[in-house]
């Protein structure tokens, strides 16, 4: 791998890290202890907590804790006075004259780079410089978004010959939800994008859809490109054991993750009503967890989504810690798995549901890219059109099967869980990045 008989070392770029609660977090921290497990060198290069406390307006310290101690966390500040909405955090020129720096912040992301993060891509590479002057980097790996992790890596390339990989968690040049171009040809974004992809020794996605578009996209590098499913971390729920519903009383459904306005939420709680009326679904109730959008700004335009004062059994429980997600799973009947319409993505929350072996009513469109790992999970019942009546019939057929479930049924959504664990997944990746150290 490496040839001077030291252990690899992976430096992997990643804005969102602990303490963010942003659904993307986990994939770069299941990445970096990963790493560390399998014997390398690990540092993190990430962005300074106040980021998310001056920008994001939340945060998840509980996270901090699962951050393996044998990884490094570098924190780098990350200009902010063009994000945060606070003067007294602003530097003297947004300050003293807030037009000239709006002019050179809009002409920053219209001549330089397109996104609003772009005001890190330096301090990160010059980061990833003094850390390799230190202690020699064998491979940087990027997950994005923001892009401005990949600029950084490719950055790192130029200056000190450093193989990167690129890791899409999400698009850049696509629109994921109308599924066309996000921006016109010529744009700023798409010669970066070409640029990152072009000079990056391998570039893995989320599922096998978003692989396909950037290969045909980009197909001089199609031969680098790798699928990287989400997956679930073995440790989340451990083994949980068989139970059935308790015969007489209601059905516990529950959602379980963060809430957000691109989710179905017409089709859920309008087909939740009328199934309600079937003897299957009497007395059911819903219960959702998790925080109402990734910005704090959205909680109260979100809730209002959610049929909370209609007395339809529909309740917010609010977030959840990741030490007491398994009794939440265990102390519920069956799981709500809704899911933006889009071929192209593929919501982490799928794994997690079918790691806790329960029954799941899936409330997404046939063609979104969340069916694929579903399929063959022998608990699942979806909506056959995303409508109310559709997601209406997924929940009666849900109700049924749970009560009808058996131990075996069980068993069988637990084998065809594992095959998306995280460490499992990771594996193929770790050998992909080792071979690009090694060479």
């Amino acid at each position: 791998m490496v040839h001077d008989g030291r252990r690899p070392h992976v430096l992997l770029v990643a804005l969102y890290y602990p303490p963010s609660r942003a659904s993307g977090v986990f994939r770069p921290l299941a990445m970096a202890n990963h790493f560390a497990a399998a014997g390398w060198d690990v540092t993190v290069v990430t962005v300074t907590e106040d980021f998310f406390d001056r920008v994001v307006g939340s945060r998840d310290d509980s996270l901090l804790a699962t951050i393996d101690p044998r990884v490094h966390v570098v924190r780098v500040p990350l200009p902010m006075s063009h994000l945060d909405p606070d003067l007294r955090h602003r530097g003297r020129l947004a300050t003293t004259l807030p037009f000239v720096h709006r002019a050179l912040t809009i002409a920053g992301q219209k001549y330089v780079f397109p996104e609003q993060y772009g005001s890190w891509i330096l301090p990160v590479a010059g980061e990833i410089g003094r850390v390799h002057r230190h202690h020699p980097v064998d491979v940087v790996v990027a997950t994005g978004n923001p892009w401005s992790d990949f600029a950084a890596a490719y950055a790192a390339h130029v200056r000190h010959r450093i193989p990167y990989v690129v890791d899409y968690r999400d698009s850049w040049t696509l629109d994921l939800f109308e599924e066309t171009d996000a921006f016109p040809p010529g744009h700023l974004a798409r010669r970066w994008e070409s640029r990152l992809i072009g000079s990056a020794a391998r570039v893995t996605f989320v599922n096998e859809a978003l692989r396909h578009w950037h290969a045909q996209r980009y197909p001089a590098a199609a031969d680098r490109m790798r699928v990287l499913p989400n997956g679930y971390d073995a440790d989340l729920l451990g083994e949980p054991g068989f139970r059935a519903p308790e015969p007489g009383a209601p059905l516990r459904f529950g959602f379980i993750g963060t809430v957000t306005d691109r989710h179905p939420h017409e089709a859920m709680w309008e087909g939740w009503k009328l199934a309600r009326r079937d003897p299957a679904m009497a007395g059911a109730t819903a219960h959702v967890y998790g925080h109402l959008g990734f910005f704090a700004g959205q909680a109260d335009r979100i809730r209002a989504l959610l049929p909370l004062e209609e007395g339809v059994g529909v309740t917010y429980e609010g977030p959840v810690s990741k030490a007491t997600i398994g009794k939440v799973y265990d102390d519920l009947d069956a799981i709500l798995l809704m899911a933006a319409d889009s071929r192209y993505v593929t919501s982490g929350k799928v794994f997690e549901c079918m790691a806790s072996g329960k029954p799941i009513t899936g409330v997404f469109s046939p063609t979104t890219a969340i069916a694929e790992p579903l399929a063959g999970y022998p608990l699942a019942w979806s909506a056959a059109e995303l409508t109310p009546q559709g997601v209406a019939d997924a929940l009666v057929a849900t109700a049924r099967g749970a009560r009808e479930q058996t131990a075996g049924q069980h068993v069988e959504a637990l084998v065809h869980a594992r095959t998306y664990r995280r460490d499992a997944l990771l594996e193929p990746f770790v050998a992909e990045v080792a071979e690009v150290a090694g060479a």
